[in-house]
């Protein structure tokens, strides 16, 4: 594996989730194998677990990490071809990925959508891009259409927790202030469909997602119907797909509660905000698994960087 871009990229999502596991137990056992390596981490967007869990992740297996605030540090890019750049942007995207490629040996870029314009969103312009035009491996640390480090983690999370062979997984929205991207809510549908699980997609009429990503999966517009009898609640808001980057509906009646909840373990990506998309009597009970969550995301990191290491 050269790039690891999306959930698709996991030739076996057991055998990932279970080297992930055993590296959590010792973390340092590969430390060696970045030896004299450096990763760069390029932010053109907000974070906290994604950078600190990536740099941790990085620095367990004896990378150097090179950290950059692209937004607010580096110059704004163009990446079309044949532009005349006489507006805002200062350097292309074809001199600007060479040049990071000679400065480090992998790549780990976070970019999210616009939610203004689907097309050029799911051509995912920044992180394909870079891989284009560099000659390093590329990670992808959340982009317009895709979180698949998130998504890796949450699998983790699941096989920790998981006591039945076949549980009840469900994906409920939740309301949220403002208009979210997509990119947790697809991977995760996109690695549950690797599962061997009972998984439903709850959510109000118009928040359908992509259909090329769903088209596998049950949805259920019934939000008490859906949650019946479920092992694993992962919540999350998103905007409308079809009437792209929208807020169609913010019904406060989808908020996860402790009694929509049950029996069930609470799950959601952080950040979270409390007594919107879910109360404090769930995040703050046994049932959550938030925390857990985000400490799996170094060892999805972590594995992800290994197999690029192992493959340099």
């Amino acid at each position: 594996m050269k790039h690891y871009i999306s959930i698709q990229d996991i030739d076996s999502l057991s055998e990932w989730v279970k080297d992930a596991r055993n590296l959590k137990t010792n973390p340092l056992q590969s430390k060696g194998l970045g030896q004299g390596k450096t990763i760069c981490l390029l932010f053109f967007n907000n974070s906290l677990r994604t950078r600190l869990s990536t740099q941790k992740a990085a620095m367990n297996l004896g990378l150097e990490v090179m950290v950059m605030n692209f937004g607010s540090e580096g110059w704004a890019l163009e990446y079309e071809d044949g532009t005349v750049m006489d507006q805002g942007t200062s350097e292309h995207i074809k001199e600007a990925a060479q040049v990071v490629s000679q400065f480090c040996d992998i790549v780990a870029i976070r970019a999210f959508a616009s939610l203004t314009d689907k097309e050029k969103d799911e051509a995912e312009l920044v992180l394909n891009g870079f891989k284009k035009h560099t000659s390093i491996p590329v990670v992808n640390m959340e982009s317009s259409i895709g979180h698949p480090l998130q998504a890796l983690a949450d699998a983790i999370t699941l096989d920790e927790q998981n006591t039945k062979a076949k549980p009840k997984v469900v994906l409920s929205w939740a309301p949220h202030p403002k208009a979210l991207p997509h990119a947790v809510a697809n991977s995760f549908t996109e690695m549950m469909l690797k599962q061997n699980a009972d998984f439903v997609i709850t959510h109000p009429k118009g928040y359908e997602l992509n259909p090329e990503i769903t088209k596998d999966a049950k949805i259920e517009y019934d939000q008490f119907k859906a949650l019946e009898n479920a092992d694993f609640v992962y919540v999350k808001n998103w905007s409308s797909y079809t009437d792209y980057g929208k807020v169609i509906n913010q019904d406060k009646n989808w908020m996860m509660t402790k009694e929509k909840l049950g029996n069930a373990k609470f799950m959601h990506c952080l950040p979270v905000r409390r007594n919107v998309v879910v109360e404090d009597a769930v995040l703050d009970s046994n049932q959550s698994l938030v925390i857990e969550q985000a400490n799996n995301r170094t060892y999805s990191a972590q594995i992800v960087l290994k197999k690029i290491l192992e493959n340099l």
